[in-house]
């Protein structure tokens, strides 16, 4: 199995249990991998580490219901695994360069962590192509 098809299968499981506890641990015993491994195969083909690709996953949902619900933001904060509300309004300004609730008034929901690029080859020539939802996009 090459490196390639490792990350999908790491990109479908976390799309798939996003709403979970999602430690390093359990997604590779859950893809019967040991956890050093995916994490090095990850980083080193995305060029992000699981971590933050969880959590701008875990962003990118609570933006979209920032804009598409009147949920109140400490639930979101809560549904996107933080523990406060100041630590999830600290970790959104980091990735949306405002608060959510300036966010939640544009209304316009923009996804930060949508899709992973990968570089792949075929019959000696390069390309790019992105992984979204464990899927190929083009």
């Amino acid at each position: 199995m090459n490196n390639n098809t490792v990350v999908e299968k790491i990109v479908d499981y976390i799309e798939t249990h996003i709403n979970e506890d999602l430690s390093l641990d359990k997604i590779a015993k859950a893809l019967n991998y040991s956890k050093f491994y995916i994490a090095r195969i990850f980083t080193e083909e995305t060029k992000c580490t699981l971590y933050k690709y969880i959590q701008g996953c875990r962003l990118s949902l609570a933006a979209q219901k920032l804009v598409e619900t009147e949920q109140p933001i400490v639930e979101i904060a809560y549904e996107a695994h933080y523990d406060s509300q100041q630590a999830f309004t600290l970790a959104f300004k980091q990735l949306y360069e405002c608060t959510p609730n300036i966010y939640r008034k544009n209304g316009v929901f923009y996804p930060k962590q949508s899709k992973i690029c990968m570089m792949g080859s075929f019959h000696g020539y390069s390309f790019m192509y992105h992984l979204a939802g464990g899927k190929l996009a083009a």
